[in-house]
């Protein structure tokens, strides 16, 4: 910006603003124009099919955790490459590829099945590239770290996949990671407080309001049911009632309260079933909620209209 005219022509003032997409200088106090500098940043060449802006391009693809070479490493082909070639060119290239997966580190063979694993299990849990992502470089740096060693591959992979969801907002429980990655759910907990100790990875606690979207959306409530959850939701934070309490277990029962108050009831086994909590639970928190929010006359309200 100070590179190129330093003040305003016509009324002298110095506030300036250069804008980049347009590639002008303008005057904030009169608006004027003071110069156009136009930079072109687009492409200096142009395509007219696939082959020509292969032939011209000069980058790739982004790197990405989610693959172990974090995308820049090269392979010798394909096999069906291969297949097109004759005897003696076939065999020279599947020896070659053969070396090649010979010469790899420890590091990069572990990393190759533990991202499929990963990819797999996020696919089931259908969780976004960014979670995908974020997991993948948190079990890349597990494993650059000598943390794996002593534990099992899928347990680590579910550790980061629930600290990523954790770190994203995405509300995904121990327990259907658990049924994804078919490890009992103390060992992933386990696993979990183990790496975001060692990597000094800071997650704040969960928010039960994150997880009332997808629970009313199993239970098949309105969208009255929901704000009025999160709305009992953040008066139990307000007098501190959420404190060392699962964040599940204050989202099924204010789901539960809240289905009352609008007269769309569903029993404790339905919400605990989809909640992937006990009806105990639920049960224990309901009363709470009742005893320290005084909703108790809203339910009645609820039955006397009927």
């Amino acid at each position: 910006m100070t590179g190129f005219v330093k003040k305003c022509p016509e009324c002298g003032s110095l506030n300036l603003l250069w804008n980049k997409e347009k590639g002008e200088i303008i005057c904030k106090d009169c608006g004027l124009v003071v110069e156009e500098k136009m930079v072109d940043f687009d492409q200096e060449w142009r395509e007219f099919d696939s082959d020509a802006a292969e032939r011209k391009r000069r980058t790739g693809a982004p790197m990405s955790y989610t693959q172990f070479d974090q995308g820049l490493g090269t392979d010798v082909g394909t096999k069906s490459d291969f297949y097109r070639l004759d005897g003696k060119n076939k065999n020279k290239f599947f020896r070659l590829r053969k070396w090649q997966q010979r010469i790899s580190t420890a590091i990069e063979r572990n990393l190759k099945l533990a991202l499929a694993e990963l990819k797999r299990v996020s696919s089931y849990l259908r969780l976004p590239s960014s979670v995908e992502e974020e997991a993948s470089r948190i079990y890349t740096l597990a494993v650059q770290k000598g943390l794996v060693r002593g534990r099992s591959m899928e347990s680590v992979v579910a550790g980061a996949l629930y600290a990523a969801c954790r770190r994203h907002d995405v509300p995904r429980t121990l327990d259907e990671l658990s049924e994804a990655s078919s490890i009992e759910k103390k060992e992933i907990g386990r696993t979990y407080r183990f790496i975001t100790r060692e990597l000094g990875i800071k997650i704040l606690p969960s928010n039960p309001a994150d997880y009332i979207a997808r629970f009313a959306s199993a239970l098949k409530l309105s969208a009255e049911t929901q704000s009025k959850s999160v709305e009992i939701i953040e008066k139990a934070q307000h007098v501190e009632l959420t404190s060392g309490r699962g964040p599940t277990g204050i989202a099924s029962a204010a789901l539960y309260v809240a289905a009352l108050i609008n007269g769309e009831k569903r029993t404790q086994r339905e919400v605990a079933d989809v909640a992937g909590v006990t009806e105990v639970t639920i049960r224990n928190r309901y009363k709470e909620l009742l005893d320290k929010l005084d909703l108790e006359k809203e339910i009645k309200k609820t039955k006397k209209k009927k």
